[in-house]
């Protein structure tokens, strides 16, 4: 018997996402559910799938689950429409709220236009040059390695924003379809990595984004992240400034520290529609 329930979507600079109200039954989906229902022919379609469960350090747990099924630890983007969601669930506008998430419990602060909310800034925590999740012995400086066969060697800085980021600085952003599949499982990296293809302007920064697990997005919040602290470490931007990154969605802002101590950022975010689905049995 197939299963109905509830769906919301929203999106933020084209990065979309389905939002399941799971606060109540406490249950997450599975991946085959996460798959299906990112297929853009045979279910809802979208980049991922953003479960709120409860949580007692938060208003909310945000688990985000990428199109083919795998779960992300944090997703910038991702958590703006969460923000957004549970902001309009709750009929209240208040000044901050803290969303539990892979990454941390961390505090985002709406901005309401009409419609309701129509931008989030989050305090999106540290970025990590040493984690788990990036190749051992990285320390922040650029590493190089014949990372594809038959290509010169690639200049890469390993950040962690709770998710693992490649980040290639001055490198064409047209490669990001060629070789973003091929990096994205770079053996260093144990959880496979997003891939960062960044061209660095005057004022900012232009990014295409592989995305680990949804491949190109238009936009990426956390890789927009991880490019402006490469581009703070390289010297090449400043830091303690309100940075532009464009993706192929549209501009995010985003504020680096000396000290990477709270990378902060700043984006636009959409409600598309909502509904009820009929979940095909055995999803």
């Amino acid at each position: 018997m197939e299963a109905r329930e509830r769906i919301f979507k929203y999106q933020g600079l084209g990065n979309d996402f389905v939002v399941l109200d799971r606060r109540g039954s406490g249950e997450d989906i599975d991946a085959a559910t996460s798959r299906w229902m990112c297929d853009r022919r045979l279910g809802i379609g979208g980049d991922g799938v953003l479960a709120l469960l409860p949580s007692e350090r938060g208003v909310a747990r945000m688990v985000v689950h990428n199109a083919d099924g795998s779960i992300a630890e944090m997703c910038g983007n991702g958590l703006r429409c969460a923000v957004k969601f549970l902001v309009d669930d709750s009929g209240r506008t208040p000044g901050h709220l803290d969303v539990e998430t892979g990454a941390g419990v961390l505090t985002c602060y709406p901005s309401y236009g009409e419609g309701g909310v129509v931008a989030v800034d989050i305090s999106m925590g540290p970025a990590r040059l040493v984690a788990s999740n990036l190749p051992s012995g990285a320390t922040g400086q650029p590493f190089l390695d014949a990372l594809v066969p038959g290509h010169p060697p690639l200049r890469a800085y390993a950040v962690s924003m709770g998710n693992p980021h490649m980040v290639l600085l001055d490198q064409p952003l047209e490669d990001a379809s060629r070789l973003g599949p091929l990096l994205e499982h770079h053996p260093s990296f144990p959880d496979r990595t997003n891939v960062e293809f960044v061209r660095v302007d005057s004022d900012g920064l232009t990014v295409v984004v592989w995305e680990r697990g949804c491949g190109l997005t238009q936009a990426c919040g956390t890789g927009a992240c991880a490019s402006a602290v490469a581009a703070v470490l390289a010297k090449r931007l400043p830091a303690d400034a309100w940075l532009r990154v464009t993706l192929p969605g549209g501009d995010l802002r985003i504020r680096v520290p000396a000290d990477l101590s709270d990378i902060r950022l700043r984006g636009p975010v959409a409600f598309v529609f909502e509904g009820v689905v009929a979940i095909p049995s055995g999803r």
